[in-house]
């Protein structure tokens, strides 16, 4: 086993396979490879696979680990009344 199929984005089901075909594309940043494989767009916001892709680029040789510059990650919020949310304004 080659570890090709490993799912690195459960949320949009994208594999490891996905991933180094769009760096073999060119691909060399975590949003680049998210744009071109919709990693890390799903729910969790690659909150889960965010991390993945970044150590397959670095295993292969086309992020330098320096660069990485801590967690940038950031929940999806829009805003929205209080009545949504069951409250009150009085």
């Amino acid at each position: 086993m080659d570890g090709k199929d490993i799912i690195i984005c459960r949320c949009e089901e994208v594999t490891r396979a996905d991933v180094l075909r769009a760096i073999e594309a060119g691909c060399h940043t975590v949003a680049s490879v998210k744009r071109a494989t919709r990693a890390g767009m799903g729910a969790c916001q690659g909150r889960t696979c965010g991390r993945l892709i970044q150590q397959i680029l670095i295993s292969q040789g086309v992020l330098d680990p320096a660069s990485i510059q801590g967690d940038k990650a950031r929940f999806p919020t829009v805003p929205c009344e209080i009545q949504a949310l069951g409250g009150s304004l009085e």
